[in-house]
């Protein structure tokens, strides 16, 4: 099943980690446990805020416990948000790709 139709049936693919407020271990765990399932390629997503610890997590992801892996991309983009009074803004996301 690709990850476009997952995306189209509301479920979220297995091969992406979401980054956001928890503690940078937890998604480091998320990573490993998907590399160590199977999976040959893990996408790092994160926004905002989380940005900085989406690349930590790589960072920690790479350099201390998976050292076979590399980045095969990274991407960044700015996705506009409606705010809960209704007016938009603009948020800088990030795509960090690593594969074996």
């Amino acid at each position: 099943m690709s990850n476009e139709t997952t995306a189209a049936q509301g479920t979220k693919p297995e091969n992406i980690v979401y980054v956001g407020k928890k503690p940078t271990m937890n998604y480091v765990l998320a990573v490993v446990t998907q590399f160590n399932s199977g999976q040959s390629e893990v996408t790092i997503k994160a926004r905002g805020n989380s940005i900085s610890r989406a690349v930590d997590v790589k960072e920690i992801v790479v350099n201390r416990f998976l050292p076979d892996l590399r980045e095969k991309a990274i991407r960044t983009s700015s996705e506009e948000l409606v705010n809960e009074d209704g007016t938009k803004s603009k948020v800088s996301a990030i795509l960090i790709t690593l594969g074996r």
